[in-house]
C-alpha cells in the first residue's frame, strides 16, 4: 500500500473539520442553553440529549447500511448538514423549549450522523487512493480532536459575550461554510464499495470478536465519559481549584490528545494493534486513579496530560480495531463505534449524577477506573477466545 502523505485528502479533512467544529459548537452547549438561558429545570437536559442519541443512533446505523451497500455517501452527508441548519435556524428565530424538544432533537439528531458518515467516507476514500487506512484514522481522530479544541470554546464565548441565541446564527453561518465543502469535496454519485466487500465466509470474522470489541469499547468509552463528567465539579468543588482550572485542564488533555493520535501508526507497526490498546486500557487505568486523588494544580496538570495520553491512543486505535474486525462491513463497524461512544456518554450523566448524591465525585471518578480495569479484562478475554477459536 502507498505510504502516502496525506494531501490527495485534505479537502476531504477539511470537511471533516468543518463538520466537527459546527458540531461541538452545539453539542455541549445545548445543556447550558436549556437551564442558564430558557431557564429550564436541568433534568430537562436528558430529554433533549436522550432523544438526540436515540435518532443519531439510528442515524448511523441506517446511513452505514446504505454505504456498505455502495451508496454514495454525498447525499447521506447532504442530509446531516440540512439538520444541522435546520436546527439552528429554528432556535435562532424560536428560542423555546418546544423548539427545542422537537425541531432541535431532530435536526441536531440527524446532523450528528454526519461525522460516522465521513469517518466511514475517509476509510474508502483511503482504500481508493491506496493510503494507509490506519495513518487515514489517525489523521481523522486528530481533525475531530483539533475542532473540539476551539468549537465548544467559540460557542460560550459568543454567548456570553452576544447572547444565547447568537450561537444558533453563528451556526446557521458556519453551516453555509460547511455545505460549500460538501458539495466541493465529496464524490458525487460515486458508489464506494470497500475493497474488503468479497470476503469468503473461511475469512469472516467470528461475531462474538466484533461483540467483545464493542464492549471493550463501551466500557472504557464509559470510564472516560464518567471522568469527562465528574471532572469540572470534582476539581472546583472537592480539591478548591478555581474556576477557570477546569478549563485549562481540558485544553492541556486535547493538545496532549493531538500528539498521541499521530503515534498510533507507529505503534501499530511496532507492537500490533491488541498490544497497544491493552497497554492503553492499564494507562487509563492508572491514569484515571491518579486524577482521582489530584490535590494542587500541577497535579491537575499532569493527569490532564495523562488522560489526553490515553484518550488520544484510544481514540485512534479503537477504531482501527472495530473496523478489523467487520471485514466488508467497515461502514457499519465505524457506526457500531460512534454509536457505542453516544450511549455511553449519555449514560455517564445520569449515572454521574446519582453517585454524585449519594457519595462524592472523587468516588465516580474511582468508579470509572475500575470500569476501566474490566475493560481490560474484557479485551484479554477477547484475545484468549479468539487464540481458542484459531486452534480449534
Amino acid at each position: 500500500m502507498r505510504q502516502s502523505n496525506i494531501p490527495p485528502i485534505l479537502p476531504f479533512l477539511l470537511l471533516l473539520f468543518t463538520g466537527t467544529f459546527c458540531s461541538s459548537m452545539i453539542v455541549p452547549y445545548m445543556g447550558f442553553f436549556i437551564v442558564n438561558e430558557l431557564g429550564h429545570e436541568p433534568w430537562t437536559i436528558s430529554v433533549y440529549a436522550g432523544g438526540v442519541a436515540i435518532l443519531a443512533t439510528l442515524s448511523n446505523k441506517y446511513f452505514a447500511r446504505r454505504i456498505d451497500n455502495g451508496d454514495s455517501a454525498f447525499t447521506l452527508i447532504g442530509v446531516a448538514v440540512g439538520g444541522y441548519l435546520m436546527g439552528c435556524l429554528a432556535l435562532a428565530l424560536f428560542p423555546y423549549l418546544s423548539t427545542v424538544l422537537t425541531v432541535g432533537i431532530i435536526g441536531f439528531g440527524i446532523s450528528t450522523s454526519a461525522i460516522s458518515t465521513m469517518f466511514s467516507l475517509g476509510v474508502r476514500l483511503a482504500e481508493k487512493q491506496q493510503l494507509d487506512t490506519t495513518r487515514v484514522n489517525a489523521y481523522m481522530r486528530a481533525t475531530t480532536s483539533t475542532a473540539w479544541m476551539a468549537g465548544p470554546a467559540l460557542s460560550f464565548f459568543v454567548a456570553d459575550s452576544y447572547g444565547g441565541t447568537t450561537v444558533f446564527y453563528l451556526g446557521a453561518v458556519l453551516s453555509i461554510v460547511w455545505i460549500l465543502l460538501w458539495w466541493k469535496a465529496t464524490p458525487k454519485h460515486q458508489a464506494l464499495n470497500s475493497a474488503e466487500s468479497e470476503i469468503s465466509p473461511k475469512d469472516a470474522i467470528p461475531p462474538h470478536a466484533l461483540w467483545l470489541a464493542v464492549l471493550f469499547i463501551f466500557c472504557l468509552s464509559s470510564a472516560h465519559s464518567l471522568t469527562f463528567t465528574a471532572l469540572p465539579l470534582f476539581y472546583v468543588q472537592e480539591v478548591g481549584l478555581p474556576g477557570y482550572a477546569p478549563g485549562t485542564a481540558f485544553t492541556m488533555k486535547t493538545l496532549i490528545e493531538v500528539f498521541a493520535i499521530f503515534t498510533t501508526p507507529f505503534l501499530i507497526v511496532k507492537f500490533g494493534l491488541k498490544r497497544s490498546l491493552l497497554a492503553t486500557s492499564i494507562l487509563a487505568v492508572v491514569t484515571i486513579q491518579f486524577i482521582a486523588f489530584v490535590q494542587t494544580y500541577p497535579q491537575m496538570l499532569l493527569g490532564a496530560a495523562m488522560e489526553g495520553l490515553y484518550y488520544g491512543l484510544y481514540a485512534s486505535l479503537g477504531i482501527s480495531y472495530i473496523q478489523s474486525l467487520a471485514r466488508g462491513r467497515s461502514a457499519g463497524a465505524t457506526a457500531l463505534y460512534w454509536n457505542t461512544l453516544i450511549i455511553s456518554g449519555v449514560l455517564a450523566g445520569p449515572a454521574v449524577g446519582l453517585i454524585a448524591q449519594l457519595y462524592n465525585f472523587q468516588t465516580v471518578i474511582q468508579l470509572a477506573s475500575m470500569v476501566a480495569l474490566f475493560s481490560t479484562l474484557v479485551l484479554i478475554a477477547g484475545t484468549l477466545l479468539d487464540k481458542k477459536v484459531a486452534v480449534d
